[in-house]
């Protein structure tokens, strides 16, 4: 199996309140992808205090070497360029 080349920016991700998620960019293999982690799975896992915006960025960012090793796991394993990490990927994960 080849490795992929996975690179996570370290800006900000964007609070999506349609999805109640948080969306960041990256790229694969040099093309533009993103992912997004729910504001469920920042709370049961990270604890995120609710669903606003500054509660999850906080939790976000307080657990983003480990969101974004799952969400390269996620990468590695399937040909998606646009993953949503739910509670579930976490369960096994931490």
């Amino acid at each position: 199996m080849t490795t992929k080349q996975i690179v996570f920016p370290k800006g900000s991700p964007s609070y999506c309140t349609a999805d109640l998620s948080l969306e960041c960019a990256v790229t694969v293999n040099g093309t533009p992808a993103s992912y997004a982690i729910t504001a469920e799975a920042l709370e049961d896992h990270f604890g995120a205090r609710s669903h606003r915006a500054e509660d999850l960025l906080q939790a976000f960012e307080g657990h983003r070497e480990d969101i974004e090793g799952v969400a390269r796991q996620l990468f590695e394993i399937t040909a998606s360029h646009n993953i949503v990490l739910h509670s579930g990927h976490f369960r096994f994960a931490l």
